[in-house]
């Protein structure tokens, strides 16, 4: 399954681990992604979203 964020398109960036000797070695940063049931034009749907987006209140949850 992707690691995107349903709402604000959200994906793992890339970049380098750099140890003390400066050896570089490839790594990723993942989004805090949360499994949210979510209500999306009155209906209640389960969405993958990160955890900005549900702390901004991008996302109506469902009870």
């Amino acid at each position: 399954m992707a690691k995107i964020c349903n709402i604000c398109g959200k994906k793992p960036m890339s970049g380098n681990n750099i140890s003390h000797a400066h050896n570089k070695t490839r790594r990723r940063w993942l989004p805090n992604l949360r499994s949210v049931r979510a209500q999306v034009d009155g209906r209640v749907q389960r969405m993958r979203v990160c955890a900005s987006c549900i702390k901004q209140g991008r996302v109506v949850k469902a009870a």
